[in-house]
């Protein structure tokens, strides 16, 4: 039985590890709102996880436990989130839907505070494309330019194989670098799920990982497997298909008739009676 003692001491632990402060980065699990809406529709569409909402993914471990579903490993959560929504966008030939998962899969998760980085998911994806990516880290962590530089570049390279725009690993990037020493953990980050677009977005934080002039680079010879792919092949067709209508056009041809009957001088055409033979000999055309 638990004693009055011990139910006092409980509420007063219970009420301190509410009100005091955590050293932690500012939420900001809403800031690629847009991103988000959109995952949070493709996941729904078959998710055996039970996972509650691909927001959880973005948390810090002892918050995400609560929406985790059948998801243990905490440090791949948002990477199976990505990937389950990749999986039944696929299905349904939504490169759009796609896109937007394997952004959300490079997107920043909350960290314990600001410089802190987040633990990378050691297990494979199902989908190559998203087994390809990481999480973006904060800006103030080490080294966090240069990583979230060449994620961003492997985004678009991963866009672009699907027949997506690759500027659009643009959109995954984080905020500007906050200070290490503020203990508010406020950072230059934002977090508005009223805000359908997402906060670092209309309100202009995100920073850019790179130039569009280094995303071009990154993706060229990228092959698509997507619906430019098929263009290609359609243009590569209707070349051909010209090629040939040049050669039936430019045909010469012989006309050999035999008439087996008498045909009166005025008579231009051969009588009923008559055996026309016609040779089509195909005159040379220079391919194109």
């Amino acid at each position: 039985m638990v004693s009055f003692k011990s139910f006092a001491l409980l509420t007063v632990f219970s009420t301190l590890a509410v009100a005091v402060p955590v050293r932690r980065e500012v939420p900001q699990e809403h800031s690629h709102e847009s991103i988000l809406r959109a995952v949070r529709t493709s996941l729904n569409l078959n998710n055996p996880d039970q996972i509650q909402d691909p927001v959880f993914s973005l948390l810090g471990d002892a918050a995400a436990k609560a929406g985790a579903g059948k998801i243990t490993d905490l440090a791949c959560f948002q990477q199976a989130v990505a990937d389950q929504a990749f999986t039944n966008a696929k299905a349904k030939g939504d490169t759009a839907g796609m896109v937007n998962a394997l952004i959300f899969r490079a997107i920043e998760r909350n960290t314990g505070g600001v410089g802190v980085k987040s633990a990378l998911c050691t297990q494979t994806a199902k989908n190559p494309e998203v087994a390809a990516l990481t999480q973006h880290q904060d800006p103030a962590s080490d080294g966090a330019a240069a990583t979230n530089k060449a994620i961003t570049l492997e985004l678009a390279k991963q866009i672009a194989s699907i027949g997506g725009n690759p500027l659009d690993a643009l959109k995954s990037g984080t905020f500007a670098p906050g200070s290490k020493s503020d203990n508010t953990g406020k950072g230059n980050s934002c977090d508005d799920q009223n805000d359908a677009e997402g906060c670092i977005f209309t309100q202009n934080l995100l920073v850019k990982d790179a130039t569009e002039a280094e995303i071009n680079a990154a993706v060229a010879g990228v092959s698509s497997s997507g619906s430019s792919g098929n263009n290609a092949a359609t243009s590569t067709s209707d070349e051909d298909c010209a090629e040939e209508m040049d050669t039936e056009l430019s045909v010469a041809v012989t006309v050999t008739v035999t008439a087996t009957a008498a045909a009166e001088a005025t008579e231009t055409c051969a009588p009923p009676s008559s055996t026309v033979t016609v040779t089509v000999t195909p005159a040379p055309t220079a391919r194109r």
